[in-house]
């Protein structure tokens, strides 16, 4: 509904000459006017997303598919890299490819305005796909150590390629309603935690315009096809691996007590370890220490010299990492005191290279966008949710001196009969990372799209 701004300004001159208790009139009938107006505006708007996204559907699911049936491990998404630089090209943006690796970064100008930053990740896992799909990956490449494994998008970065597209080329479709820049980064090696940090390195933000806000999603394995999550804070966990070697003196196991055994040894820092977050930790302080593997022996009768131990740590704030770090180094060097180790058998602990820091939402950014998406997806679609101690480097985007506000929001990838199925009967709904998960596309993608596209829209607007 629309009303004639001459009217009301006609009107309005006339009550002005009136009474005093009719002067307010005017004021309501221009609220009233421009309130009917926004609505008038944004149903248009939201109609032209929707009719952009339903006549490009198509292509971006054959895109979604060949990325799907061609999946590349992290560094070597030579091919993916490639089609997400020709899919640019395509829509008008300015191409640079090769940043940080396999990174590529496409930049669309139109006139001035904020710079937005979005991005996919690109690589897939060494998984072998058990989904049945008729467009499954049967894909088997040589990895970094030079074995032959099986590689399968089992998290989701084929459909998260594929949304992206579908933004951009909705934004392009629409130019005519917003003034900015977009900077759209494909990001490689997301999955061993390299990408972000090697885009940074190369300069992403010294090369390309530094953006003023950054957005990315990742698909839910456990949340309806369509649906948003969102939390105003840090949403994923930093992570870091750690390798810890337990020393002792080994020997025959029918004589224990001519040993120093580091397979007791190691039994007891494990446990130990476990009061790290149990009994150190603020409770209210998310926290994760995991022993994921114990390897020390060869023979039943044999007290091995060593046992080697892998820990991943999992943590919301930096000085929670510090903690945790001090607690593993104070345990197990405690514990090999007390066996009577020497100085020079303590046990040795290595932290690997790649530490991956929290995700760690804006909160304005999240709320400001929630309200666009459920502006054109509806309430009922957009919900808050918990934190998850997963990892994901997207947050080093937000993390530079920059300081740039980031918004990482998950998207319900999940077929909607079988969510129903899984809520009344408790039916099975395979994980990221598990041979048979594949998000339901259609649904996930017009959703996954139109909300992106208006949060994009309303921010250049805003």
């Amino acid at each position: 509904m629309q009303l004639n701004p001459d009217i009301l300004l006609n009107l309005q001159g006339i009550i002005e000459s009136g009474p005093n208790h009719m002067r307010r009139i005017p004021i309501m009938l221009l609220a009233f006017y421009f309130t009917a107006n926004s609505f008038s505006q944004t149903e248009d708007l939201n109609e032209r997303i929707f009719s952009i996204i339903k006549g490009i559907t198509g292509k971006y699911e054959a895109i979604y598919k060949d990325l799907h049936q061609n999946p590349e491990l992290s560094l070597m998404e030579f091919e993916t890299a490639a089609k997400m630089a020709r899919n640019l090209e395509s829509l008008g943006f300015e191409v640079t490819e090769s940043i940080g690796g396999n990174g590529v970064v496409g930049v669309l100008r139109n006139g001035e305005g904020k710079t937005v930053m979005l991005r996919t990740d690109m690589d897939a896992l060494p998984v072998r796909e058990t989904t049945g799909l008729d467009y499954a990956s049967k894909v088997m490449i040589k990895d970094a150590s030079g074995n032959e494994v099986p590689v399968m998008h089992a998290c989701g970065h084929d459909l998260h390629m594929a949304i992206w597209l579908g933004v951009l080329n909705t934004l392009v479709n629409m130019k005519d309603h917003w003034n900015g820049t977009i900077v759209a980064v494909a990001q490689p090696a997301e999955e061993i935690g390299a990408g972000a940090r090697d885009m940074l390195n190369d300069g992403l933000f010294e090369r390309f315009p530094v953006p003023d806000y950054a957005l990315a999603y990742h698909v839910s394995a456990d949340m309806p096809a369509g649906s948003v999550g969102y939390f105003p804070g840090p949403i994923f966990a930093g992570v870091r691996s750690v390798d810890l070697k337990i020393q002792g003196s080994g020997g025959h196991g029918a004589m224990p007590h001519t040993t120093v055994d580091p397979i007791v040894l190691s039994a007891r820092i494990i446990l130990d370890l476990q009061t790290i977050v149990s009994r150190e930790i603020n409770p209210v302080k998310p926290a994760v220490v995991s022993v994921g593997s114990v390897q020390g022996g060869t023979r039943h009768n044999i007290i091995p010299e060593e046992v080697n131990l892998m820990l991943t740590i999992r943590f919301f704030e930096d000085n929670i990492y510090r903690q945790i770090i001090d607690a593993i180094s104070r345990i197990s060097h405690g514990a090999a005191i007390a066996a009577g180790l020497p100085e020079d058998k303590m046990p040795v602990i290595t932290f690997s290279d790649q530490l991956t820091p929290p995700t760690v939402n804006d909160a304005d950014l999240v709320l400001n966008s929630v309200g666009s998406m459920r502006n054109i997806l509806g309430q009922d679609k957009v919900w808050q949710v918990d934190p998850m101690t997963v990892a994901e480097d997207f947050g080093r985007y937000g993390r530079t001196s920059e300081n740039i506000p980031v918004a990482l929001f998950w998207l319900g990838g999940v077929n909607h009969e079988l969510y129903r199925d899984h809520l009344e009967s408790g039916t099975f709904l395979p994980p990221l990372h598990n041979s048979a998960f594949v998000p339901d596309f259609q649904p996930s993608f017009t959703d996954g799209v139109a909300a992106m596209s208006r949060t994009i829209l309303d921010i250049f607007n805003r």
